[in-house]
């Protein structure tokens, strides 16, 4: 039951940065997803992939792992550039 620590991403239909200071523990699926018979609904029995768990930084993510012994891969956030541009530079 493997884990993986990541910082919530800005959503699409958000031009803000509200909600992306946290930080989320997901489980990784330990089973295939498998159609239903009749619905034709995808889905497994695997229910700790439905846990999902925020903190307030990286570091209480961490510990929270190995307090209670998850093997937990971090992706950090990349880094953010600007790119300045001005209405002029798409007629050069």
């Amino acid at each position: 039951m493997s884990a993986r620590i990541f910082q919530t991403p800005k959503s699409a239909m958000q031009s803000g940065k509200a909600k992306t200071d946290t930080w989320v523990l997901e489980f990784e699926r330990s089973e295939a997803l498998r159609p239903d018979p009749l619905m034709g609904w995808s889905g497994s029995g695997d229910t700790q992939s439905q846990v999902r768990l925020t903190f307030p930084d990286k570091d209480a993510g961490k510990a929270y792992a190995e307090k209670y012994g998850i093997p937990a891969r971090v992706h950090s956030t990349p880094a953010k550039g600007l790119k300045l541009q001005a209405y002029a530079d798409n007629f050069r």
